[in-house]
């Protein structure tokens, strides 16, 4: 950083401005630009107020040219900071519940603009502003990972044509952010593994808000094209994401020593099985499943005869297979000491992958639920089920066979 001059009558208004809106809690958001200091490649920093640990923490992204960084101070260190990044910039943004100032530097003098928000549209605008907090809780649209994998543009704005996968991938890290909050340790650096990765959307937010929220984990992508591999690692390189990595593999392939979150997204047919056992086996705390292409128990079926004129029809027997297949998932899960839930990940508009199975380990598991296994055998008695994967694996007894692939 340059060193400290006075500051002119014009930046102290805006730095007593920034002051009082921390001190009465209508602080917004500050954004610093035009970075003229000795941080090399920084051009703008973003400053907001977050709470960690039920306690309010300065949070400040630092925007460089090829990657975001991200830290937390104590929010009594907020002034210094502040004061210190700002005679470094030529422009300043404040936003309060309030009002707007802006300042801007030139040759000659410093301009200050101030803008205030009416009386009776405040509440509106908190409102609002809340739930624009809300959604940027989770994934910052201004992030750099997002412009290297075509989600944004160079001005941080949504392409068009990204703007499903830019929804799933906030309701992805929604649902994992309240799952997490249900874990013990939850401070320590987790270990995820993401089977079946793909591109690396989710794989990438995932990493991006831990890192923004707790110690930076240590996160693997599993994927079988190695191409998207390839890819991936660059992305993760640019981005500054040193202890995210992709491995090119399976759920077979690619056998982790430890594992705190275990991820597979439309993991085709038993590939889902062999994740979920994988999970199982290493204890992990967090299971997130989307599975797809039920394929295992269509052929095995025996309709009960109150069911044959309904099952006739083949989009029913398909869906009842489907149900099936991730009914006794979900119970197993259960029975082996997870707290299981079965919902719509994103409606169906922005996928037709859209179920998700979510499990959360239970601190009180000794040993398997033996009601719940009854219960997968009544299932499995009525409808004439002789072999469900996750089942095999999990009693040692499943043979050698393909699993399949992502689809």
């Amino acid at each position: 950083m340059s060193d400290m001059t006075s500051p002119s009558a014009q930046e102290q208004q805006f730095l007593d401005a920034v002051q009082q809106a921390l001190e009465t809690q209508s602080f917004e958001r500050l954004i610093l630009s035009q970075y003229k200091g000795e941080i090399q490649q920084l051009e703008k920093m973003t400053f907001r107020v977050i709470e960690l640990q039920q306690q309010p923490m300065l949070n400040v992204l630092y925007r460089h040219k090829t990657q975001d960084v991200t830290k937390n101070y104590p929010i009594n260190q907020a002034m210094q900071l502040i004061t210190e990044y700002l005679s470094c910039c030529k422009q300043g943004n404040l936003f309060t519940t309030t009002q707007d100032l802006q300042l801007k530097r030139n040759k000659k003098k410093d301009l200050l603009t101030l803008s205030q928000k009416s009386v009776e549209t405040k509440a509106d605008i908190r409102l609002a502003q809340a739930h624009d907090r809300t959604k940027h809780r989770f994934v910052e649209q201004e992030s750099a990972f997002l412009q290297h994998l075509g989600i944004t543009d160079a001005q941080a704005q949504i392409i068009p044509s990204m703007a499903r996968k830019w929804k799933q991938i906030n309701k992805f890290v929604e649902i994992f952010s309240g799952a997490l909050t249900q874990l013990p340790n939850q401070d320590q650096a987790l270990r995820v593994v993401d089977f079946g990765s793909g591109k690396g959307y989710l794989t990438f937010a995932l990493y991006d808000y831990l890192a923004k929220h707790q110690q930076v984990p240590f996160v693997t992508g599993v994927e079988l094209n190695e191409k998207m591999v390839q890819f991936c690692q660059q992305v993760a390189a640019a981005s500054g994401f040193t202890q995210l990595d992709f491995f090119q593999g399976d759920v077979r392939t690619y056998q982790p020593e430890r594992l705190d979150v275990m991820i597979a997204l439309h993991a085709c047919d038993v590939a889902t099985d062999f994740a979920i056992h994988t999970g199982i086996r290493l204890n992990a705390q967090m299971i997130m499943c989307a599975p797809c292409c039920h394929k295992e128990l269509r052929p095995q079926l025996k309709s009960p005869e109150v069911l044959k004129p309904m099952l006739h029809f083949g989009i029913h027997a398909g869906q009842q297979a489907e149900m099936l297949t991730d009914t006794i998932r979900a119970l197993l899960l259960k029975a082996y000491g997870y707290e299981t839930k079965v919902f719509e990940f994103v409606s169906l508009e922005h996928t037709s992958k859209n179920k998700m199975i979510l499990a959360t380990k239970r601190a009180d598991y000794v040993a398997p639920d033996v009601t719940v296994l009854a219960q997968i055998e009544a299932l499995k008695q009525m409808y004439g089920i002789q072999k469900h994967s996750l089942e095999l694996l999990l009693n040692d007894q499943w043979d050698q066979r393909d699993i399949g692939a992502k689809c």
